[in-house]
């Protein structure tokens, strides 16, 4: 009886010994896998049988059994790629994926991500991405995560301008002049500057500004437009004479705030103007505008500072990235860049409770416990772009697990050759 127990002790070693060496040639096969995760055999002993011994009762063990395959969720190692789509996180989150027609969530440390046909961004085995998000104004939508997707892969709409803001310097040197403004007489008028504008199908204009010195700290300005091809819109407008308002500046060069008198405006605070709405006689609806004056006027060269307008015309997809804080974003050829998705990340009380999924997708289980959902962040981890986690297998370690393991089975098939001559040596003792 105790002969055969120690075999089968034996037996339960070797069987062991080969799960963790299973478990170690899984580690080693995986080193180049992207955001893999190792795991470790734990072993524990079996339940042992009791004997009776002139000292009293004693116990002895029935050999050993694996008592946990543990995956160890420590940091992997980045690597630096080209892609814009290649994201890693530092911490403990993993992005959300989802199977079309299939409601399960995934999560995944691999950010191999990239966009399919229909604008979905997804891994490479087809898996939706998922954020939270954006609308039309660029702000974060609240609610579930969904399927990141670019819906607009083609051109871009247009946007009418609605809001210019001029900011300029007009000098406090030059002389008063009085006539009306001609815009084909550059001595009629003290200073011009020009923006160019959208219609409401994104056709470009050009608006001209006319600045003209009236009296001590007061000047007068005006405006005329012209279509895409120079033609002035409406006909005549090209010669303003009737001046659009009048900018009146304090002994300082600050604009004087008409609702204050002697003081200039409140910091964040303009001089604003309404041109009526313009027909650009091109069948787009006409649209006003609001003009903001961010003007000085200082012993100095008259000059354009900056000016800033909100219109723009439609534009191709030229690209989709990923920031520091997760966000997609799609670039246009009209300079625009539309605010898409989010990422989201998940994070969990025990990971490894997780259920290993395949394609380096995790299940979240009953032991994993629900994960935290939320944006990247200190908690649930930091992203970086253009890398991609590594595996965070160590060959080094799991060589000296081999041996170590090689070792065990060695001994532990040395128990059943020697339990094999012990029984022949009783099966001679009939001869």
């Amino acid at each position: 009886m105790g002969i055969s127990s120690a075999l089968y002790s034996g037996v339960s070693g070797l069987n062991t010994n080969a799960q963790a060496m299973t478990v170690i040639g899984n580690n080693l096969a995986n080193t180049n896998t992207l955001g893999f995760k190792g795991a470790r055999t734990v072993f524990s002993d079996l339940l042992s049988s009791t004997i009776n011994g002139s000292g009293g009762l004693s116990q002895v063990g029935r050999g050993v059994n694996v008592s946990k395959v543990d995956n160890i969720f420590s940091q992997g190692t980045f690597e630096s790629t080209e892609s814009p789509l290649d994201v890693a996180i530092e911490g403990d989150g993993f992005f959300l994926l989802k199977q079309p027609g299939d409601d399960s969530t995934y999560y995944s440390r691999a950010g191999a991500f990239r966009f399919d046909e229909d604008g979905f961004m997804v891994n490479p085995e087809g898996f939706r991405v998922q954020g939270q998000q954006y609308d039309a104004n660029g702000v974060l939508i609240p609610g579930n995560p969904s399927d990141v997707q670019i819906a607009n892969q083609g051109l871009v709409g247009a946007n009418v301008t609605t809001e210019v803001t001029l900011s300029t310097n007009l000098d406090a040197t030059e002389i008063i002049n009085a006539g009306p403004v001609d815009t084909t007489d550059p001595t009629t008028y003290t200073y011009s500057s020009s923006t160019q504008v959208y219609d409401t199908l994104g056709g470009p204009h050009l608006v001209s500004f006319y600045f003209n010195k009236t009296g001590n700290n007061t000047w007068d300005w005006s405006w005329s437009t012209v279509d895409s091809n120079g033609v002035a819109i409406p006909a005549g407008a090209a010669n303003p004479s009737t001046p659009g308002g009048t900018l009146t500046f304090l002994p300082d060069g600050l604009l004087e705030d008409p609702t204050n008198p002697g003081n200039p405006y409140p910091a964040g605070e303009t001089l604003t103007a309404n041109i009526p709405a313009i027909d650009w006689q091109n069948g787009t609806t006409p649209t006003a505008m609001t003009l903001s004056f961010d003007t000085t006027q200082f012993n100095s060269d008259s000059v354009v500072i900056s000016q800033n307008q909100n219109g723009y015309g439609a534009g191709e997809l030229t690209g989709v990235n990923i920031n520091e804080d997760g966000i997609v974003i799609a670039s246009y050829a009209n300079g625009e860049q539309v605010f898409i998705s989010n990422l989201v990340l998940g994070k969990f009380t025990n990971p490894n409770g997780l259920e290993s999924a395949g394609n380096n997708l995790f299940l979240a289980t009953t032991s994993s416990g629900g994960s935290r959902i939320g944006l990247p962040g200190p908690e649930l981890g930091k992203i970086f772009t253009n890398s991609l986690e590594q595996s965070n297998v160590d060959m080094g370690s799991e060589f000296v697990r081999m041996i170590t393991v090689q070792r065990g089975f060695q001994a532990n098939s040395k128990i059943i050759t020697t339990v094999d001559e012990l029984l022949g040596e009783l099966i001679n003792l009939k001869r």
